[in-house]
């Protein structure tokens, strides 16, 4: 009899298990995202403030990086793509370059890479910070329209990933 008993508590466990699983797997898998962007507050090198308030109902994406961060270099044409083909549509583009990143340099690469999209020289670190103390570059966000972080990647990101989003959103 206890044995009956013991199966059934354990089989009742395992289905409890398995949908806290199911249901955490579906909120992470969602295209919402899971965790609300964090909120920011910069102004760009051209002197606009921006917050994320600004772009409600807009797709962003922040892209963390450093003048002397090879990859960081490498994927500016990636990001001037984005940039160019997705902007029109709504889609914001904030390149932010690192506290350490001497702002002369930031200027200098803008300038001779000839980034359209707003580029930020996060001074204060109060972008990274608010962004869970990024340090490392790049590290890339892409925020939702509804305002949640739908892909996060230190490292070189999936570009291919990011489009297949935006053309959903945006489309």
């Amino acid at each position: 009899m206890s044995k009956g008993r013991i199966d059934r508590k354990a089989i009742f466990g395992g289905i409890f298990i398995l949908a806290l699983v199911a249901i955490a797997a579906s909120i992470w898998l969602t295209d919402d995202g899971m965790r609300p962007a964090p909120a920011f507050e910069a102004t760009t090198l051209d002197g606009e403030r921006v917050a994320l308030e600004d772009y409600e109902g807009r797709p962003v994406m922040i892209s963390f990086w450093a003048t002397n961060c090879p990859s960081c270099v490498r994927e500016i044409p990636k990001l001037v793509h984005l940039h160019e083909t997705y902007s029109e549509k709504g889609f914001e583009l904030l390149a932010v370059a690192m506290s350490y990143d001497p702002i002369n340099r930031v200027e200098s690469m803008r300038e001779d890479r000839e980034m359209p999209y707003k580029v930020i020289h996060d001074s204060d670190e109060g972008f990274s910070q608010a962004y869970g103390g990024v340090r490392l570059t790049p590290t890339t966000f892409l925020i939702s329209p509804s305002g949640r972080i739908v892909y996060q990647k230190l490292g070189d990101p999936d570009f291919g990933q990011i489009e297949r989003h935006l053309e959903r959103w945006l489309s």
